[in-house]
């Protein structure tokens, strides 16, 4: 089984910093430290009301991914104006999301059935470009052919339900949704794309899901920043690191 891969979720770093509209803390110094840490990558997502990281922070991040040798995970929606921005940057990887400005957070996966003919050519032109394209979807064998129908490379598949589930008590969902999540990976490997996961994974929830053999990479963000208040955002990460190395080797094993 592989070494699974971290990409450290830097926007409530930038989350801080915007509440008081000062220019600090740095979600740039934040990749940084993550990246000093053990990160495999940094993701950011770009909204469109730029309630966080800003196009100064994608430029800023762009240049020390590059300089670094490390990817860039760029997250946005399915709009002419991120497609643009991705575009112009060409980063490493872009992940297409769903975006309400209502919400607070990512609140389901894209549909990306429903939106196929809207997200094919987006995804085209960015592979085009250089860029590899993923698709974050809810835990659905007609989601994963769906993105593999537009062309991503990769599914991100979200992991906020089973999560919520297991900090909530609530086993048997846990089980159920551990097991949707499996099934999914599975069936995305059958089809030939890489799996990655991610939203709300925190230190209880993250073996469950590391150990799953079709998963190639975590991305994790707003438990690392909150972790990092109290312990250190590198020894968040470095734990967090441990614990995915930990449940990759007892899978194998």
């Amino acid at each position: 089984m592989s070494k699974l891969r971290l990409g450290v979720n830097i926007d409530h770093v930038a989350t801080v910093r915007n509440a008081r509209g000062e220019s600090y803390p740095d979600p740039v110094r934040a990749a940084e430290v993550a990246l000093a840490a053990g990160a495999d990558g940094i993701t950011a997502h770009l909204r469109e009301d730029r309630r966080h990281i800003s196009d100064g922070d994608i430029d800023q991040l762009a240049v020390i991914c590059r300089r670094r040798g490390r990817p860039l995970n760029f997250e946005c929606a399915v709009t002419p104006e991120m497609e643009a921005i991705a575009l112009a940057h060409r980063p490493h990887a872009a992940c297409l999301v769903p975006e309400r400005r209502e919400e607070v957070t990512t609140e389901g996966g894209l549909d990306v059935v429903r939106g196929h003919n809207a997200i094919a050519p987006v995804v085209q032109r960015m592979v085009d470009a250089g860029i590899r394209v993923s698709c974050f979807i809810d835990a659905d064998a007609a989601q994963v052919a769906a993105a593999r129908s537009v062309g991503a490379q990769v599914v991100e598949l979200h992991t906020g339900a089973y999560c919520e589930a297991v900090r909530q008590g609530r086993r048997e969902d846990a089980a159920r949704l551990l097991e949707g999540l499996a099934a999914a990976a599975a069936e995305a490997g059958r089809l030939g794309l890489e799996v990655h996961a991610g939203h709300g994974i925190d230190y209880e929830t993250v073996k469950a899901v590391a150990a799953i053999p079709q998963v190639m990479e975590l991305n994790i963000g707003h438990f690392l920043i909150g972790e990092a208040i109290f312990i250190g955002l590198g020894p968040a990460i470095q734990r967090m690191r441990a614990l995915m190395d930990e449940a990759r080797a007892q899978a194998a094993a």
